[in-house]
């Protein structure tokens, strides 16, 4: 029985939050970090610059390959993931994503910033694009980073920190996943 009422009562903060951000036109609401790294495919509402409006974020493909068009990692391979923005408000939200938002943790704990090469920082796939870091107001824009990584390093965490400072986590499998990565390996050879 007390399971029935902790999951009724998750069920209801849940429905409370969505509905708390849903119509916002620019303050933020965004939830509280995680604990534990949400799993590729989960979104998470973050805050955009300044702590202004909230932005749902949802990397949902990971891609390693040694060579994206003219590109060739300086580390020996490149992470790409894909992911989702999206903006539920009546005004623009502007993402954290070319602010140095994204980074790549490690297995062993370092810390990559996306872009973290000349070859990361060129990388934009055709059709994974859309003109980050604003997302228009009731939108959802699609759009990749890549990191520069060496081979050890697969299989990391993807962290997202947003505009009030606060960290959002998802663990990236070391194998390409997720339902675009094939779409994402075509794009960028």
């Amino acid at each position: 029985m007390r399971h029935i009422i902790r999951a009724s009562a998750l069920a209801a903060a849940c429905c409370l939050s969505l509905t708390a951000c849903s119509d916002s036109d620019d303050k933020s609401d965004p939830q509280p970090s995680p604990h534990i790294a949400l799993r590729l495919g989960q979104s998470a509402d973050t805050a955009g610059v300044g702590g202004r409006g909230t932005a749902q974020i949802t990397p949902d493909a990971v891609v390693y390959v040694d060579k994206a068009g003219a590109e060739t990692p300086e580390h020996g391979l490149f992470a790409v993931v894909r992911f989702e923005a999206g903006n539920r408000s009546k005004t623009p939200v502007t993402t954290t994503a070319d602010k140095g938002g994204f980074r790549w943790e490690t297995p062993e704990g370092k810390t990559v910033k996306a872009g973290n090469s000349r070859g990361a920082g060129r990388i934009a796939p055709v059709g994974f694009s859309e003109g980050f870091p604003e997302v228009s107001p009731k939108t959802y824009q699609a759009d990749s980073v890549a990191f520069d990584i060496t081979a050890a390093e697969k299989g990391g965490t993807l962290a997202y920190v947003d505009g009030n400072g606060i960290a959002f986590r998802w663990k990236i499998p070391s194998t390409n996943a997720g339902p675009t990565a094939s779409a994402l390996m075509s794009a960028l050879k």
